[in-house]
């Protein structure tokens, strides 16, 4: 998987490396604070393979270490935050957009496939 993540710099902006029945497999370097969203009909799943990761909600923070991994209820409002570069690895369903319910300047309507 690292080789894959040589592929790219860029923050934000997911990479598709496989299918999986309906979903996709997703890898992403994340770094600063994300927008809040939330996706009205799907779950995700965010696996951290390197760094740490913050996901906040409302209501609470989870912080996320190697090897940890959660799953985003959907419909549920979140912000990912990486103080420093965070590799995830994102399975979601093929239609799930990256801002979910927003349309930001990270918005990414067409993944690239790695």
């Amino acid at each position: 998987m690292s080789r894959k993540f040589n592929l790219f710099s860029e923050h934000w902006s997911p990479k598709i490396i496989e299918e999986l029945n309906d979903s996709y497999i997703k890898l992403a370097k994340l770094k600063g604070e994300f927008d809040w969203h939330h996706h009205e009909n799907e779950e995700e799943m965010f696996f951290i393979v390197k760094g740490q990761l913050t996901i906040k909600f409302r209501d609470k923070e989870v912080n996320l270490d190697e090897g940890e991994l959660i799953v985003i209820p959907k419909g549920v409002e979140h912000l990912p935050v990486a103080e420093e570069e965070v590799h995830v690895m994102l399975i979601e369903p093929k239609g799930t957009l990256n801002t979910g319910n927003v349309i930001t300047e990270k918005t990414k309507e067409v993944l690239e496939r790695i």
